[in-house]
């Protein structure tokens, strides 16, 4: 359960000071998904990103497919567009493109979960049933962990859940921080027949991912020892799960590997490992090569947060979601009526040489593709050219796949012994879009006004002077021109690309998903991923455009690039009632 904590507040002040759709003809702009509550301001909404009409919304819960229906569960304030009076919102697909607002499916009822309904998963049993396990809030502000099951399973929409009077199934027991044990993972059965599931907590600064068995998903038991811990302060939201190095599920072949993710709350961004579980002696050992701990490897470098994954049976593919948070102040959120959104569903799987996951856009989004713009090896003279992309009504809301080649790599600076124990953050800090250098920065301005006052670059920097003679390859997205609004909070968000630029033949692919507010791109396939939520005053509907630039001293050639209109998903609510409970 993702919280709005002092330290989040604390980091956010520093960070300042530092700091079936319906179609569109060519001749219109593509618009956010609209509000018929004249409370709402919807020039900045999201037209694809999921999000409910109005008020606050954080974590992704409980996600799955069920019989032909995709589920996805989120945490909810009905009230108002700040955190607070938190319940299960839920919505269906059969698509993950359009969705279906239903009532809110878990609130609070119970002694056992009177002062919130906290976050949470789902798990489908043997016998075809659902059972979601999730965070209560006691009467005594004790985390404890209920389950639930559906009313009615012959509602395809499973509308109703039952919440047994043997809850809580899990307490805190001896030794356990009672204010910090939440966010159960899905559960998975091991060869004895025993289940088992993973809770998040913390011993002083040690975060803990605690395993609990039990026989009959009624009585739970912790384990001798947790199944992983860091020295990170509190993980919440851990997710536990098998990839391998196809794009399918296990069992398809290649390699297998176990995925531990936390999300830290001191930091609020994510990491995660992976490496060998065994299932006789539940250890889980992560892979000796990896980071493990605040330097770890991250599903996204930007405002991605609270992540949970589920597997698509229908597709064999593992499917993750992931929460942004917005990026500007309270206030403005009250204003406009709304708080967060997800991050498109992404499909996540173990890289060839399985030294990390990779995540692309699940393909379904690419439905809501319409008026398109190519350009084919256009060169990008060095020394701060660019270009606009056009043939689009509008560039708020679109979906960018681009390859650029660099032309003279012996210009690449040499990478700062300096920066070799920094994180990637901070050399984007020090090398941001408009610092010029040897092999970029080069890439694409969104989000852009007419004038280029206003602009959120997204772009990569190469190096050379890497470990083994590799260069360095950055990438970067830098808000720090996104807008002229006062209060917001505009970090440059930064990644390495493991790419091999020298074998490639300087060749680096980009896709942008643009969508008003958000700009959320996905490096190298999918190698490196970054968010970041931004809020132009300029750079609006019709008035948002593209370009492409280059302030490197090489020149870079666009191989390709394909720009597309994006169509608003279609976001109905099941009963007007929905998000009124």
């Amino acid at each position: 359960m993702a919280i709005r904590t002092w330290a989040w507040v604390v980091f956010l002040l520093l960070a300042l000071v530092s700091s079936s759709p319906p179609s569109v003809r060519a001749a219109e702009a593509p618009s956010p998904q609209p509000s018929t509550d004249p409370g709402v301001d919807d020039v900045l909404r999201t037209g694809y990103h999921f999000q409910p009409p109005k008020h606050w919304i954080n974590d992704p819960n409980g996600v799955m497919y069920y019989k032909g229906v995709y589920h996805l569960f989120y945490q909810y304030n009905p009230k108002e567009a700040v955190w607070g009076n938190i319940v299960w919102a839920h919505a269906v697909s059969t698509d993950l493109v359009d969705w279906v607002m239903l009532p809110p499916a878990i609130y609070p009822t119970a002694p056992f979960d009177v002062n919130g309904c906290w976050s949470g998963s789902a798990t489908v049993l043997p016998d075809g049933t659902p059972a979601i396990m999730y965070t209560g809030i006691d009467g005594e502000n004790r985390q404890v962990q209920n389950v639930a099951y559906p009313k009615d399973l012959s509602d395809p929409y499973l509308r109703e859940w039952v919440k047994p009077d043997y809850n809580p199934v899990i307490a805190p027991g001896p030794g356990i921080n009672a204010t910090a044990f939440r966010d159960p993972t899905t559960a998975w059965q091991g060869p004895d027949g025993l289940w088992r599931l993973v809770i998040g907590t913390k011993d002083n600064h040690r975060g803990l991912a605690m395993l609990y068995r039990s026989r009959d998903f009624k009585q739970w038991a912790p384990a001798n020892r947790a199944l992983h811990s860091g020295d990170t302060g509190m993980w919440e939201c851990p997710d536990f799960y098998p990839v391998t190095t196809t794009t399918t599920s296990p069992g398809a072949g290649g390699v297998t590997k176990h995925v531990l993710k936390v999300s830290l709350d001191l930091t609020r961004f994510e990491y995660y490992t992976f490496g060998e579980y065994d299932h006789a002696t539940d250890t889980y050992v992560p892979d000796a090569a990896l980071a493990d701990g605040n330097d770890g490897l991250r599903y996204d470098y930007g405002n991605f947060y609270a992540s949970k994954t589920f597997l698509d049976t229908a597709k064999q593919r593992r499917v993750l979601w992931g929460w942004a948070n917005e990026s500007d102040s309270a206030a403005d959120d009250i204003r406009k009526g709304w708080a967060g959104v997800q991050a498109v569903p992404r499909k996540v799987w173990l890289s060839s040489d399985g030294k990390q996951l990779v995540q692309w856009p699940v393909a379904e989004i690419e439905s809501l593709r319409g008026v398109h713009a190519n350009i084919t090896d256009r060169l990008v003279k060095g020394g701060g050219s660019h270009f606009e992309v056009t043939g689009l009504a509008s560039a708020a809301q679109a979906d960018v796949e681009a390859s650029f080649q660099v032309v003279d790599l012996d210009k690449a600076e040499p990478f700062d012994p300096a920066w070799r124990g920094a994180d990637a953050q901070t050399v984007c800090a020090a090398r941001g879009a408009d610092v010029a250098g040897g092999v970029g920065p080069f890439g694409l301005w969104v989000l852009a006004s007419d004038e280029h006052q206003e602009r959120t670059a997204v772009f990569f920097r190469v190096f050379k002077g890497g470990d083994g003679g590799k260069h360095v390859v950055l990438m970067c997205n830098d808000p720090s021109m996104s807008s002229h609004a006062d209060n917001l909070y505009k970090p440059t968000f930064a990644g390495f690309v493991d790419v091999d630029v020298a074998k490639t033949g300087g060749k680096i692919a980009l896709r942008t998903l643009i969508d008003h507010s958000v700009v959320e791109s996905f490096g190298e396939h999918g190698k490196t991923c970054i968010l970041s939520r931004v809020y132009p005053t300029k750079a609006v509907g019709d008035k948002a455009r593209l370009y492409v630039f280059n302030n490197g001293e090489s020149d870079i050639k666009v191989t390709h690039l394909n720009a597309y209109e994006m169509r608003s998903a279609k976001i109905t609510s099941d009963t007007v009632e929905a998000y009124n409970r």
